[in-house]
């Protein structure tokens, strides 16, 4: 099973091309999703992920995801190669999504625009310690 769930902060606006054979739009952006656990004295860490939205989950992200959002991703991981001009091969690894869904919460007065401010909003932290009482 190929499964991948992300919560993140975009590190810029989607990037939108389409392919040159069938006209599809592709969306491609970065996730800044926080690592589970900080070592003690350190500061929190990310992990940069790309992400890359088809059709009609591509127009979506393009048209309402912003630099500094926090989003949802689920998705699949996949990795690709190619030659550049040079002969050089290249590798990527990355995140093709399936569905793509708004993180942050709106803000609860009315100067928030329809989606939120996501400027400011901190990311919580999903954190459940050994000594926390679980649900199951």
């Amino acid at each position: 099973m190929n499964k991948v769930i992300l919560m993140g902060r975009l590190t810029k606006d989607p990037e939108v091309r389409y392919t040159q054979s069938s006209n599809t739009l592709v969306a491609s952006f970065n996730l800044a999703v926080n690592r589970r656990f900080v070592k003690q004295g350190e500061e929190r860490q990310a992990d940069f992920i790309s992400i890359v939205a088809w059709s009609k989950i591509g127009e979506f992200c393009s048209k309402y995801f912003k630099k500094g959002q926090q989003v949802g991703i689920i998705g699949r991981i996949q990795t690709r190669t190619w030659d550049d001009d040079q002969g050089q091969k290249h590798y990527i690894t990355e995140v093709v999504a399936e569905e793509a869904y708004f993180a942050d919460s709106k803000k609860e007065n009315n100067e928030s625009n329809a989606f939120g401010d996501f400027s400011s909003a901190e990311t919580p932290d999903f954190s459940i310690s050994s000594d926390d009482d679980l649900p199951f």
